[in-house]
């Protein structure tokens, strides 16, 4: 029986990284060497803290955003493309996870090298996508924000700021569960309580 559960296992890591695979391999995409993280939480303790992110941008509705203009609200942003398995994977969680936090925390998505603000928001109507997303794939400069907290090349990303807009916790490759990013989030919440 355990050896059973074993092969079960492979075999359904081996099909997990199969289904992943589009947004690591060199082949699947182009000439834009994306990777994959492994799902990895880090979360930074308050006093490791770098200063805050500065980000401004346009949603795919055309709206701006600037990052200063949340500051006092635990935000949550993740990296997407419509064009990334992974991305597809994950946006239950997303969307599970926003639902679940209400107003206790902002979520912010930041749309990457689709084609089309079309093809974007169409992958958010399949996910009911509520919360806004930065066009990153018009102005590619927005993810210059992030140096040094990921690489603009690993898609998925999610990153959650503390209230001062710092980064206090990254979410390497897809969110592991709902569960697991509204904790991490709720962590950062009673940081100030």
């Amino acid at each position: 029986m355990t050896r059973l559960r074993a092969v079960a296992g492979a075999l359904l890591t081996g099909a997990l990284l199969t289904a992943t695979a589009a947004c690591s391999s060199l082949e699947g995409t182009g000439d834009g060497g994306y990777i994959e993280g492994d799902g990895r939480v880090t979360q930074i303790d308050p006093g490791d803290r770098a200063d805050p992110i500065e980000l401004t941008g346009e949603t795919l509705d055309g709206e701006p955003v600037d990052l200063a203009d949340l500051r006092g609200e635990v935000v949550v942003m993740n990296t997407w493309g419509a064009w990334c398995g992974a991305c597809h994977g994950e946006m239950p969680d997303l969307v599970g996870a926003a639902e679940e936090l209400g107003d206790r925390a902002r979520f912010l998505g930041i749309n990457t090298r689709d084609p089309s603000r079309e093809a974007a928001r169409s992958f958010e109507r399949r996910y009911d996508v509520e919360y806004p997303s930065v066009d990153a794939s018009s102005d590619p400069a927005v993810l210059l924000a992030f140096t040094g907290v990921f690489s603009p090349k690993a898609t998925p990303t999610t990153v959650v700021l503390d209230q001062d807009g710092r980064v206090a916790a990254v979410v390497n490759g897809p969110v592991p569960s709902t569960l697991t990013l509204v904790q991490v989030v709720e962590d950062v919440l009673a940081e100030d309580a």
